[in-house]
C-alpha cells in the first residue's frame, strides 16, 4: 500500500533481490591484527549478528601508499584511540584498508534508497563497515572506510573515492558538529598513492566515517522489498534497541520508532535551514534513522539568502533545493512510513491510518523547531503571535536585497536594541517593529546581544573557502590551508583579527557556485 504522494513506486521482484550479489574485491589487506589494545580499538560489532540478508563481508581493498593526510585528534581522543598512533604508518594502513585493525568485523550494509523520487537497490558500493567501537564513556559508533574499494554493492563502480570529495566531506561534517548539528563526523582523510578516474585522473582517498549507526531509510525500503517480515521486524528491533531504547517493551514500539524518526528529522532540517545548509542529494539512502546529517555530497552553504538555492550539478530541477528540504524530509519520512506498515497493525487499512497520522504531525514539529530557532537567531527570548511575520518579512528583505545570510544575521547581533546595520530602504518599516519587539521583553539588552551572538555564527564553511582548501590539498599538497579553516570553523560563534578572512562572502564576480557528487 502506498501513502506516498508523487514519486516512483517500488516494483521490486523476489528474482532481483534473491540475486542481487554483485562482485567481490580481488585484492585483501593484511589480515593480521592491526593497532589492536594499545591503540584503543575496542570493537562490539552487533550490526554483523544480524540477519546476513542485511550485509554482505566483505573486505577493503589494500591500497599503493597508504598515509594519513589529516588525522582529527580530538576525535580520536574522544573514541579512546591513541592519535600518535593512528598517524603511525601502522595506522595509515588500517585506516586506509590495508589492515584489519584487532577486533573489527568488516562488511558492506544493504541498503535501497528512492534518488531523486526513483527507486534503486543499492547498498555499500565503495565503504566498508568496520565494526562498531565501544567509547570510553560506552558510546557506540560505527567506524566506516568509504572510499576502500569494491564491494558485493558496488555493480559497475571502482569503490574508491577521490581526495577532493573527502576532504569536502571531512570539513562540512566537522564544521557542522561545531555548529551543535547532529551529524557524522571524519576521523581521518588517507591518500593512497593511486589515481582514480572520473573526468580526469584524480588522487584518490579513503575517509573514516564516524556514526551513531549507518542504518538509513533505505535499509527500512530494502528490508521491505524482500517480502521477509521477520527480517524488517529484526531490523526494527534492532534500530530501537540502539537508538531508542526507551520504547522497548512499550506498547506500540515501531509506531513510537516512526515517531522518534520524524520528530528527530524535522529538528534537523530546522537545524540545517537555521545555518543556511543545503544537503543538496537527500536520496532516502541519505537520511539515517539516527537524527545525524549525513552523506555530504554535493552539499553547500549558501551566502545570499534564497529560498531556490540549488548547488548540486544533477539536481536540473530543483528538487533539492534550500527552501525544499522540509517538504523531501517529509516524502522520505512517507517512504519509511510505508515500509514499516506490516509492523503496525495486520489490518492494511489501520496500519496505514497510524502511519498518517504521524506523518502528519511532521509540519507542526519542524514548524516549531524552525520558528524556535529563528525566534533566537533575532534575540526574542519569549513568544508573542506576530513572530512569524516578524521572520518571514526579515527573510523576504534578505532575498530582495541579496543580501549575505550568515553576515547579515551576525550583524543584527551587534547590536540587537539599537537601529542596526541596515542602511537600505527594504529594512526599514521592519527595524521599527523588531525594535518595539525587543522592547517589550524583560529582559536586558546585553543578555539579548549575547544570546544573539551565540546562536548565529560568525564563521560558516564558506563556499570559496572550502574550494581554496582542497585545491591547496589536491593540487598542491598543502593542508596547512585545510588546518587553519578547520580551526576557524571549530569557534564558529567567535570573531578576531585572526578570523577575519573566514567571515567573507566570495569576492564579487565570483562564477556561480556548483558542487558534483564525486561518485
Amino acid at each position: 500500500m502506498s501513502i506516498r504522494a508523487g514519486g516512483s513506486e517500488k516494483i521490486v521482484s523476489a528474482a532481483k533481490i534473491s540475486g542481487y550479489r554483485g562482485r567481490m574485491p580481488s585484492a585483501s589487506p593484511d589480515l593480521s591484527p592491526a593497532l589492536g589494545a594499545a591503540a584503543g580499538w575496542n570493537f562490539d560489532n552487533s550490526y554483523a549478528r544480524l540477519p546476513e540478508a542485511l550485509f554482505r563481508r566483505a573486505l577493503p581493498v589494500a591500497v599503493a601508499a597508504p598515509r594519513i593526510a589529516i588525522l582529527n585528534r580530538p576525535l580520536a581522543r574522544d573514541l579512546g584511540l591513541d592519535p600518535d598512533l593512528l598517524e603511525s604508518a601502522e595506522g595509515a594502513r588500517a585506516l586506509a584498508g590495508n589492515a584489519i585493525p584487532a577486533g573489527a568485523d568488516p562488511l558492506a550494509q544493504a541498503y535501497a534508497g528512492h534518488q531523486f523520487g526513483n527507486f534503486t537497490m543499492l547498498g555499500d558500493g565503495r565503504a566498508i563497515l568496520l565494526g562498531e567501537q565501544i567509547t570510553p564513556g560506552g558510546t557506540r559508533l560505527d567506524i566506516q572506510l568509504k572510499g576502500s574499494g569494491p564491494t558485493p554493492f558496488s555493480r559497475r563502480g571502482d569503490g574508491r573515492a577521490a581526495l577532493g570529495p573527502m576532504l569536502r566531506e571531512f570539513i562540512i561534517s566537522e564544521a557542522m558538529h561545531a555548529l551543535g548539528i547532529p551529524t557524522t563526523r571524519s576521523l581521518a582523510a588517507a591518500t593512497t598513492g593511486e589515481m582514480v578516474f572520473r573526468e580526469e585522473p584524480l588522487p584518490g582517498a579513503v575517509l573514516t566515517r564516524i556514526a551513531a549507526s549507518h542504518i538509513r531509510v533505505g535499509t527500512f525500503e530494502f528490508a521491505a522489498a524482500t517480502g521477509d517480515p521477520d527480517l524488517l521486524r529484526a531490523l526494527a528491533e534492532y534500530s530501537i534497541q540502539r537508538h531508542f531504547p526507551h520504547l522497548a517493551g512499550s506498547p506500540a514500539p515501531f509506531l513510537g520508532f516512526l515517531r522518534e524518526v520524524v520528530g528527530r528529522q524535522a529538528d534537523l532540517v530546522a537545524r540545517w535551514l537555521h545555518v543556511g545548509f543545503v544537503h543538496g542529494v537527500m536520496n532516502t539512502d541519505n537520511m539515517a534513522i539516527s537524527g545525524e546529517t549525513i552523506d555530504y555530497g554535493p552539499c553547500a552553504f549558501i551566502d545570499a539568502y534564497d529560498p531556490e538555492a540549488v548547488f548540486s550539478s544533477i539536481d536540473r530541477n530543483g528538487r533539492y533545493a534550500y527552501g525544499s528540504q522540509p517538504s523531501i524530509a517529509h516524502w522520505n519520512l512517507t517512504c519509511l512510513a510505508e515500509a514499516l506498515l506490516p509492523l503496525l497493525s495486520p489490518d492494511e487499512t489501520a496500519a496505514a491510518d497510524l502511519a498518517k497520522d504521524v506523518l502528519a504531525t511532521f509540519a507542526t514539529r519542524f514548524q516549531h523547531h524552525w520558528i524556535s530557532g529563528m525566534r533566537a537567531k533575532l534575540g526574542l527570548l519569549n513568544e508573542e503571535p506576530e513572530d512569524g511575520s516578524l521572520i518571514t518579512d526579515f527573510l523576504n528583505a534578505l532575498h530582495q536585497t541579496g543580501s549575505d545570510f550568515t553576515n547579515s544575521w551576525r550583524s543584527l547581533s551587534a547590536s540587537p536594541a539599537g537601529a542596526g546595520p541596515f542602511s537600505l530602504p527594504e529594512f526599514s518599516a521592519w527595524q521599527a517593529r523588531w525594535r518595539q519587539r525587543i522592547s517589550r521583553q524583560p529582559h536586558p539588552p546585553g543578555e539579548v546581544e549575547n544570546h544573539m551572538r551565540a546562536t548565529n555564527p560568525a564563521i560558516i564553511p564558506r563556499n570559496h573557502l572550502v574550494e581554496e582548501a582542497i585545491n591547496a590539498a589536491v593540487v598542491g599538497e598543502d593542508f596547512s590551508v585545510m588546518q587553519r579553516l578547520l580551526e576557524a570553523l571549530s569557534d564558529p560563534y567567535s570573531e578576531g583579527p585572526v578570523h577575519e578572512r573566514f567571515h567573507l562572502p566570495p569576492p564579487p564576480g565570483n562564477p556561480p557556485y556548483q558542487t558534483f557528487c564525486g561518485t
